[in-house]
């Protein structure tokens, strides 16, 4: 199936490792060109360079989403490298869990200044260029703990935040051709996950809970986040997509 991404240019944030780097991946063979980009500098470069010994159009540009000044910049090289944005994915966040009456306000800050502020930063910087050429997605990577997870009182708020983001954002720019909408993912087995001193414990906890009896892998994301992407999702706004195997408790 021709998902109608080819020459379209997408920027995938925190995309230098995990569901990020799966979902640039994914999109990158959809034939768009791709701009990675996240924090860490060397992760950025080593999966720009990645993409390219594989014959796909990418660049790496590090940046920092939570500094307005940065996104700027990331935003201005891609429409100098590329000519505009068609894709924005807003993947970058991290979790820091503890429960409440131990979370440090610094803990609360930095989950919802990421996963947040960061997305608003991103999606307000390529909207104007999304208006003027008519045409734009946006997919937010929101998360089942928006339904409440113990010890994740700021990740759950900030991947709550995100799916009204998601909404209001649909209802404001749907007049120019533009859809925006969210993925909420179950247990995935990304490298930080895998490196989880508990990590066969909740695993298989998952496992039980999930309709499916499986854990998700970075390329289930991956393929939902390009179908929304994608010109078969063109009548889709303002939803959002549990890839969960069937787990929402």
């Amino acid at each position: 199936m021709d998902l109608g991404l080819q020459g379209k240019v997408a920027i995938v944030t925190g995309s230098a490792r995990g569901l990020g780097a799966a979902t640039a991946r994914r999109l990158a063979k959809e034939g768009a060109t791709v701009v990675v980009t996240d924090i860490d500098r060397d992760g950025t470069a080593a999966m720009a360079e990645s993409l390219k010994a594989d014959g796909f159009n990418a660049i790496g540009i590090a940046c920092d989403i939570t500094k307005s000044a940065e996104v700027r910049q990331l935003v201005d090289a891609t429409v100098e490298a590329f000519g505009s944005v068609h894709v924005l994915v807003n993947n970058a966040g991290f979790p820091r869990d503890t429960l409440l009456t131990k979370m440090s306000e610094e803990d609360w800050d930095k989950v919802i200044e990421v996963i947040l502020k960061g997305s608003f930063l991103t999606s307000k910087a390529v909207m104007p260029l999304m208006i003027e050429q008519q045409w734009g997605r946006i997919v937010n990577i929101s998360s089942r703990a928006y339904l409440g997870n113990p010890g994740q009182a700021n990740y759950a708020a900030a991947k709550a935040g995100i799916l009204g983001l998601t909404r209001a954002l649909a209802i404001e720019e749907g007049r120019y051709n533009i859809t925006v909408n969210a993925v909420a993912p179950g247990f995935i087995e990304t490298e930080a996950v895998k490196s989880l001193g508990h990590f066969e414990k909740i695993r298989e906890a998952a496992i039980k809970m999930a309709p499916l009896r499986r854990t998700g892998q970075p390329e289930d994301i991956a393929d939902a986040v390009a179908f929304l992407a994608s010109e078969c999702a063109a009548f889709i706004t303002g939803e959002t997509l549990h890839v969960t195997g069937g787990r929402y408790g």
